[in-house]
């Protein structure tokens, strides 16, 4: 401040000595360059390690890399391995000023290491700001992240949205609680039913890691067996995680480790506990704080230290299968987790996947199994009513129920609730043929006809009337119902069974126990609620519909789904029954009848070696415009037993349909393509489809290509 003859302002040399020395610290400061958070202009740089090698966030493959940045001095202390931070991406090399990278937009990124220098020889930018000093990825998250995206032919940033949650600040500035002692060994309890039982846990707990395919005896003791595993490794001083299809499964261990453990014990990581409290989870672990994680598939990268135990609970499961890409599989990732951390490993459920079957059938895995007797006591009576049946059977004519299962019904409700699985949701049935089963289409559009009353016959696309359908391949004009809903299958037995209480259990509104008075519980699968003191009886209905599908798991699927139902009928000696209305010379139903899905699978296993198929090879789908699939095929270097099957044309999703992830939007053709490797060569298939997809995007291209590894269903 001065005046125009070059001295000093009088109003200044009149002003009080606190205000002079303000004026004096104002001046001084800004004579001093400051870093400005979105810039750093002029900024000094850290005098140790000031580069950071920094993943952003961009999910694309390629850019699938660590990109270097400066680091500021201002930022040395919380800029350290693991944390997150916001970069500005995008600015090319003619914004340079004074030897520093400008602009670009702000982009979140985590910081994986820190560097003495760079390989880039030109201009680094700087770190524009460290969102907080919690670091919530640590080597091994990012190692597990790594070879996901590796073996799904992913991207980095990709896998880490999905093993990493939302920041949330106020969860963040809570402290852990204190981590608690490791508990005593657990007893085995009813694991002596089982051969090795006592054995596993026993190595477990002495700081051991077994691997083991359990195939659980059916009841409610699953959860209180899965808890004393968890118990085990949680003595031998090592952590444990289990991943469960659903919440209601999660509730069910959560109450059984609560139990068996007590609070504070465990964590529970699932989308229901909203984002401040899953977060709040997700760092006790992170922090050491708890050693024991339970949740659905988003914690099956849980940062679990020391891992002793990794579980996955039926495995089968479509949940099981992350929707956002890249798609990956929990029970693929804990076999990941379960060989790079040398733990124990745990598959478990009532049925039995030809995944499964693989682990035991390679050694790589042991069965851990009950002896005939014991799944003889433990397991209901079930009878089997086929298409023969049915056809001499005047009151399945006429009411679609067979006598042997209105008889069931009846029995049982004078025991307690009757469980009737219905393969789909809804009230309007699809109607075919009555005699060859042909399904009965529209003649205008060829739509297929529904029945939405006794004498209402229309179109399901058109909405067309029908009167004169007649069977173009019979020449019959019976109709039959393909699949009836649950709510419409409700209503029909709450008029033959006045005085009973029908409750249905689906996707709108899914039970999670009922009481064990008498009622009828109409339930579409899975979603079938626990009755108190098990169900007295139980129908399964049009079993032909879930096994036609034209699927390669439509048998090992259906008899999951029957042996999940039938599991929660009491044994036979306490007068559970259960009625499956399909063919009973089909594999899947004589191993509902033995109640055997590991030699189901067994079998299954041996069929696809033989053929080629998945598990025993690997195999990727390619799908998008016609155009697209075969330019993406002839630049991408397939490995040299590559086989590529198709591509062959994709159903065309129907405008207000739902669209399945990978599925053609509507009303678009698209198509879709197998490549199929021999063992040992799924790293090459996925690094090949990988580099020709980066190099895809590198370009512009404005078509879509889906690539996803393993996919679930491939006709």
């Amino acid at each position: 401040m001065s005046s125009e003859n070059g001295q000093p302002d009088a109003g200044a040399e009149g002003a009080p000595p606190e205000q002079l020395a303000l004026i004096r610290e104002s001046v001084r400061k800004a004579g001093v360059p400051r870093a400005k958070p979105r810039t750093w202009r002029g900024a000094a740089l850290a005098g140790e390690l000031p580069v950071a090698r920094v993943l952003v966030d961009k999910g694309v493959l390629h850019l699938d890399r660590y990109f270097d940045y400066a680091v500021p001095e201002e930022l040395d202390a919380d800029a350290q391995p693991g944390v997150r931070v916001r970069v500005r991406f995008g600015a090319g090399r003619h914004r340079v000023r004074e030897g520093r990278r400008e602009g670009g937009g702000l982009i979140d990124g985590f910081l994986v290491e820190r560097r003495a220098e760079s390989d880039y020889a030109g201009p680094l930018a700087a770190l524009a700001q460290v969102v907080s000093p919690e670091r919530v990825l640590d080597e091994e998250l990012l190692g597990l992240a790594r070879a996901v995206a590796d073996r799904y032919a992913g991207s980095l940033a990709d896998v880490l949205q999905l093993a990493v949650p939302p920041r949330n600040a106020r969860a963040e500035r809570r402290p852990s609680p204190a981590p608690l002692p490791p508990p005593a060994a657990p007893v085995p309890g009813s694991w002596d039913r089982y051969e090795q039982g006592p054995a596993f846990l026993e190595s477990l707990a002495s700081g051991g890691a077994p691997r083991a395919v359990w195939n659980a005896l059916p009841g409610p003791r699953w959860s209180e067996e899965l808890a004393r595993a968890v118990a085990a490794a949680l003595a031998s001083g090592r952590g444990a995680l289990v991943v469960l299809p659903d919440g209601r499964t999660v509730a069910r261990l959560d109450a059984a480790l609560t139990e068996l453990l007590g609070q504070g014990r465990h964590a529970v990581l699932t989308a229901d506990a909203g984002p401040e409290k899953r977060y709040a989870q997700w760092l006790a672990v992170r922090r050491g704080s708890v050693r024991a994680v339970i949740g659905t598939r988003a914690a099956m990268f849980a940062p679990v230290r020391d891992l002793g135990l990794v579980a996955v609970w039926d495995d089968g499961d479509d949940s099981h299968s992350e929707q956002h890409a890249p798609q990956p599989h929990a029970r693929e990732v804990l076999l990941l987790r379960a060989a790079q951390d040398k733990c124990g490993f745990l598959l478990g459920g009532w049925s039995c996947t030809v995944e499964a079957a693989q682990l035991v059938d390679t050694g790589w895995a042991r069965p851990l199994v009950a002896t005939r007797e014991r799944v003889r006591t433990a397991a209901p009576l079930v009878r089997t009513v086929g298409d023969g049946d049915l056809a001499r059977d005047e009151a399945a004519r006429a009411a679609r129920l067979p006598t042997l299962a209105w008889q069931a019904v009846r029995e049982g409700l004078r025991h307690g609730p009757v469980l009737v699985q219905v393969p789909r949701r809804g009230y309007v049935p699809r109607m075919a043929c009555a005699s060859c089963r042909t399904a009965a289409r529209c003649p205008h559009c060829s739509g297929p006809l529904e029945a939405r009353g006794s004498d209402d016959l229309r179109c399901g696309w058109c909405g067309r009337e029908e009167n004169g359908w007649h069977c173009p391949e019979c020449g019959g004009f019976r109709l039959r119902a393909q699949v009836v809903g649950a709510r419409r299958t409700a209503e029909e037995l709450g008029r033959a069974f006045p005085a009973v209480p029908v409750r249905t259990s689906g996707r709108e509104h899914v039970l999670d126990t009922v009481p064990g008075a008498p009622a009828l519980v109409v339930s579409t699968p899975g979603a079938e609620p626990v009755a108190e003191g098990g169900y007295a009886a139980a129908l399964l209905l049009d079993g032909w519909a879930m096994l036609g599908r034209p699927d390669l798991r439509a048998g090992e699927d259906a008899l999951r789904r029957w042996i999940g139902a039938a599991a929660l009928v009491r044994p036979q000696q306490a007068g559970g029954t259960v009625v499956v209305v399909a063919e009973p010379t089909l594999r899947p139903v004589q191993a509902l009848v033995r109640w055997d899905p590991v030699g189901h699978a067994v079998r299954e296993l041996g069929e696809r070696g033989e053929l080629g198929f998945p598990p025993v090879s690997r195999m990727a789908s390619v799908s998008g415009p016609g155009g697209a699939v075969a330019a993406f095929l002839g630049a991408v270097g397939l490995p040299a037993r590559a086989e590529v099957l198709g591509p062959v044309p994709l159903p065309v999703t129907l405008p207000g349909r739902p669209r399945r992830p990978g599925a053609p939007p509507p009303g678009e053709q698209w198509e879709r393509a197998l490549i199929r490797v021999p063992p040992g060569t799924g790293a090459a298939l996925a690094g090949a489809l990988k580099a020709a997809q980066a190099a895809r995007m590198a370009r512009g291209s404005d078509d879509t290509v889906w690539i996803r590894i393993d996919p679930p269903d491939i006709g």
